[in-house]
């Protein structure tokens, strides 16, 4: 083992002592569990812009057993399908969970499809700007046969949006330290096509349209207030 991989273990080991302590010594904190729901189904409305909830598609759910465990972790779930006027559509999901210390921790897109016999490639990590909106975001592509399915999703830990599990756990670890436990939000979208690109230019026009309908204080909820910022001119 080299010195920096060394370095990183202790830091790390060190940060999660340190997590510990911290809800040790404020047990009142630890119970303040974020329980109040956000009301998912109103909060995303079901028309704006160009867009509409078309029930004609159904985005890809885990399996009845992991729906299960799904429903053990998740406080709230939405999936809808919307479609615009040129035809094209956007499967949405959103999980919300009041809890994402380590006990409930969102789960990613990769092991959902995956599980549902997916092959799912990741093609970029990318930082989204949709307005005064700048979210990272990880993009995949999944595919089962002749189906191609493109997707976007982020994750929000407390105030914060992370793509990766390293930056979800160092989020966790940060609201340790402060006696807090954080709530967690999946969201995610994704459409049907042969060319990511094209595909990737509508999701981030539905997102848009999405968080510009919604308002500052519900976007913040989707996208987190550490997302919140003007873009460079």
């Amino acid at each position: 083992m080299n010195q920096t991989k060394l370095t990183t273990l202790i830091l790390m080991s060190l940060m999660l002592a340190s997590s510990g302590a911290a809800v040790v010594m404020h047990p009142e904190r630890q119970a303040q569990v974020q329980m109040e729901k956000l009301g998912l189904e109103t909060l995303v409305p079901v028309r704006f812009g160009d867009w509409h909830v078309d029930e004609s598609v159904v985005p890809v759910l885990p399996p009845p057993d992991v729906q299960e465990k799904v429903a053990k972790i998740y406080d709230e779930t939405l999936a809808r399908t919307y479609i615009n006027s040129h035809g094209e559509r956007i499967m949405l999901t959103i999980a919300y969970g009041g809890d994402q210390t380590g006990r409930l921790r969102v789960h990613r897109p990769e092991s959902c499809y995956t599980a549902q016999g997916f092959s799912v490639q990741q093609l970029a990590v990318e930082q989204l700007h949709f307005g005064n909106y700048s979210v990272p975001a990880k993009r995949l592509m999944a595919t089962m046969g002749e189906r191609r399915e493109p997707i976007t999703y982020w994750i929000r830990v407390g105030g914060e949006t992370v793509t990766g599990l390293m930056g979800q756990r160092l989020v966790q670890l940060k609201n340790g330290l402060l006696g807090q436990v954080p709530d967690g939000l999946l969201f995610r979208v994704s459409s049907l096509g042969t060319e990511p690109a094209a595909q990737y230019r509508v999701q981030d026009a539905f997102v848009g349209d999405l968080l510009a309908a919604v308002g500052q204080g519900p976007a913040e909820k989707l996208v987190g207030k550490s997302a919140v910022a003007p873009r460079s001119p």
